[in-house]
C-alpha cells in the first residue's frame, strides 16, 4: 500500500455562487504519477490548483471540506511555503525573461541563498534532474526565452525543482509541444515520479495511459458541477472501469 501524500474530503469549491467542485474525497499515493482526466469544464486545472492554493489568488473562491498534504491541513500553511514544496509547471512554458542560469536561481534566491558556489550546484542539479542539461550547460547566459518550446518547458520544470519541491503538479504540460517533445516530457515524467509526487492534468488518454501510475476521471453533472467519478490504478481504469461513464470516456463515446 502506497503512503497518502495527498488527500482531500469532501472538498467543494465555489466561485461565488457557482459550484465548480462537489464532495471530492481522493488519495493521493506519495511519489507515484496520478493523472486527472475527464472532459473540457470538468474543474480538473481547479481541482489541481487546490494543492498550491492558487485558487486563493481569484476573487469570489470558498471552499468547504479538507485537503491535507501529509496530513497537514493545507489551509494551515503559509502559502509562499507551501508553493515551495508543492511546485507548478503550467500548459504554455513560462520561463522568465532571465538567463537560463538566473531562471533556475530565482527560488533559491527568493529564500534567502547568497552563495554563488551552490547556486551554481543547484542549477547544475536541477537542469540535470530535467533532462536539460547537456544541451545548455555551454550556454547558461543565454536567455531562457531563447530555448525551444519543448527545452522552455524542461527549464520551467527544473526551476520548479531548484527549491526542492516534494509534489510537482502538470497542468497539462505536454499541450502546447510537438510530438518529440512531448515524448522527452512523458520521459521525464516517468524519471521524476521516483523522487517526486506527480499530479498532471492532461486531455490526451494515451498520455495518461503511458506516464500515470493512477487516474481520476472528473466528470460534470447537469449544473455542470465537477465530480469525481472514479479513481484507481490507471491499468484498471483503462481496461476494467467500474461506471459506464469512465468507460465511455476512455472509448472515446463522448468527451
Amino acid at each position: 500500500m502506497n503512503n497518502t501524500k495527498l488527500e482531500t474530503k469532501d472538498y467543494d469549491l465555489f466561485y461565488g455562487n457557482f459550484q465548480a467542485l462537489r464532495s471530492i474525497s481522493i488519495q493521493i499515493p506519495e511519489k507515484k504519477v496520478t493523472a486527472l482526466i475527464g472532459p473540457s469544464g470538468c474543474s480538473k486545472s481547479t481541482f489541481l490548483r487546490t494543492f498550491n492554493r492558487m485558487n486563493d489568488l481569484i476573487s469570489g473562491v470558498k471552499t468547504t471540506g479538507g485537503v491535507f498534504i501529509d496530513d497537514i491541513d493545507l489551509f494551515k500553511i503559509d502559502p509562499v511555503a507551501l508553493r515551495q514544496d508543492v511546485g507548478m509547471v503550467f500548459q504554455k512554458p513560462n520561463p522568465f525573461p532571465k538567463s537560463i542560469f538566473e531562471n533556475i536561481a530565482f527560488g533559491p534566491r527568493v529564500t534567502g541563498l547568497r552563495d554563488h558556489k551552490k547556486l551554481e550546484e543547484i542549477v547544475e542539479t536541477s537542469l540535470r534532474s530535467a533532462a536539460l542539461w547537456d544541451e545548455v550547460k555551454d550556454d547558461l547566459g543565454k536567455s531562457g526565452l531563447a530555448l525551444s518550446g519543448g527545452q522552455q518547458q524542461r527549464l520551467c520544470i527544473a526551476r520548479a525543482l531548484a527549491v526542492q519541491p516534494s509534489v510537482i503538479l502538470m497542468d497539462e504540460p505536454a499541450a502546447s509541444l510537438d510530438p518529440i517533445a512531448t515524448l522527452k516530457i512523458e520521459e521525464l515524467i516517468h524519471d521524476l515520479s521516483e523522487n517526486y509526487t506527480i499530479v498532471i492534468v492532461t486531455h490526451n488518454m494515451q498520455q495518461a495511459g503511458r506516464v500515470s501510475d493512477y487516474t481520476a476521471f472528473f466528470y460534470t453533472d447537469d449544473t455542470r458541477t465537477g465530480r469525481l467519478v472514479e479513481f484507481d490504478e490507471t491499468k484498471t481504469i483503462f481496461t476494467n472501469p467500474h461506471d459506464k461513464r469512465t468507460e465511455d470516456y476512455i472509448t472515446g463515446r463522448f468527451g
